[in-house]
Order: structure tokens, then C-alpha cells, then sequence
């Protein structure tokens, strides 16, 4: 299956490098370009992307708002952001906004590559060595709490996968889960699979936000 991708980015050149690269890619085509969000937004009604990769910091409609009305409108369609170490007080609005994922400027383009995949494949990710700062920066900001139904939600899950959203609040790998709770990593998926059911969440990106808003896991330090 070749997942379609839109990339929207104000720099030419990181928006030329990207394609080039999925010119030889084959299970990954570029469907379309954007300049600012504005533009991300009408070509992802237009093209019909998979995957949209976002640059946050971009004129006139900047990457957090473009990828609030694309997940709004288009709930299949899956936005990796593309961020900097400086960009720290964008990552909690993004969160917000429905972004599936995190990725920085200056990793490989291949590693760029294997993040889209991993979001098209409907899972969440951000980059390795800046989740927890991430996460961090998202729990030292207020938030408005979370909806009802999630709150209400999270009284009937069980007491293990309560356990297991604390742990993925706290920005660990499955595996990582699984060593902390000393349980298989299949058990853990499973656990966090019931969890996107029972709270509505479409990604893990969503049970961080939930795990913070429902006190379930305090900001660090």
C-alpha cells in the first residue's frame, strides 16, 4: 500500500529534499505541496493525503492551526509535525490540535521517512531523545480538562490499564511498559488497543493528553 503524503513547509528546500527522496521510495508519494497552512489546508481537501507533514512555524495560518481544521475535517488523515529544540511552546497547542506526531528538522531525512510510516500505520509518534521534554512542556501549561465522555470513561477502566495510561502518560515505550509492570509487550499493546476504545482516543498522542487532563499523571517536578 503507497501511503500519500502532503508536505507543507514555507522553506522550499526541506519541502524539495523530502521529495526527492520519495521519488525513490515506493511505498510513499508525495500528492501535493503547501507553503503555509492556509495552503495545507485546501490541498489536503484537493489531494487526499494520508499523512500531512507539518511544519509548525509557518505565515499567515502557522502548522497548529492548519492541523486543527485538517483533523477536524479530516479525521483519517494522520499530521506529523516538523519542529526545533526551540519550538517547545508550540508542542501543547499541536498536542491539542489532533497532531499524530513529532519529528525534528536536523534528523536524517530517512528517519523522516520511517516517522511517516509509523503514523500512516495509525500509531503516534515523537522523536526519540525530546519526548519527555515535550511531554513536559505540554504538563506545565494549563489545560481546559478533558471532555466529559473521557472523563467519565476513565472510571471504568481497569485498575492495570489504569497503570498502563499512567505509564504512557509518562511518555514510555511499550516495551518499557512492560518491563516496568512485568508483563509481555503483547499484553501492553493489548492493554493500550482497550484503551484507545474505552477513551475515545485515536492515537497515543490522546491518552497523554488524557493521562495530564484527568490528573492522572502530574506535570514533572
Amino acid at each position: 500500500m503507497t501511503v500519500r503524503v502532503l508536505l507543507a513547509d514555507d522553506q522550499p528546500l526541506v519541502r524539495a529534499g523530502l521529495r526527492v527522496l520519495m521519488t525513490d521510495t515506493p511505498d510513499l508519494m508525495v500528492v501535493g505541496e503547501a507553503a503555509n497552512g492556509a495552503e495545507a489546508v485546501a490541498r489536503t481537501a484537493a489531494d487526499r493525503p494520508d499523512v500531512v507533514v507539518m511544519d509548525i512555524r509557518m505565515p499567515g495560518t502557522d502548522g497548529i492551526e492548519a492541523t486543527r481544521q485538517i483533523t477536524a475535517a479530516h479525521p483519517s488523515v494522520r499530521v506529523l509535525m516538523l519542529t526545533t529544540f526551540d519550538d517547545d511552546a508550540y508542542v501543547h497547542g499541536s498536542l491539542r490540535a489532533g497532531a499524530s506526531g513529532f519529528v525534528v528538522k536536523d534528523m536524517a531525512l530517512e528517519e523522516i521517512l520511517a516517522a511517516i510510516r509509523v503514523v500512516a500505520a495509525g500509531d503516534a509518534l515523537i522523536a526519540p531523545g525530546v519526548t519527555r521534554r515535550l511531554l513536559a512542556e505540554f504538563a506545565a501549561r494549563p489545560a481546559p480538562g478533558p471532555p466529559p465522555a473521557a472523563r467519565k470513561a476513565l472510571g471504568a477502566i481497569t485498575e492495570r490499564e489504569r497503570e498502563v495510561l499512567t505509564h504512557v502518560g509518562r511518555g514510555l515505550s511499550n516495551s518499557e511498559i512492560a518491563a516496568a509492570l512485568f508483563i509481555s509487550v503483547a499484553t501492553v499493546k493489548a492493554h493500550v488497543a482497550r484503551l484507545f476504545t474505552k477513551l475515545d482516543a485515536r492515537d497515543r498522542v490522546q491518552l497523554v493528553i488524557i493521562a495530564y487532563d484527568t490528573g492522572l499523571v502530574a506535570p514533572p517536578g
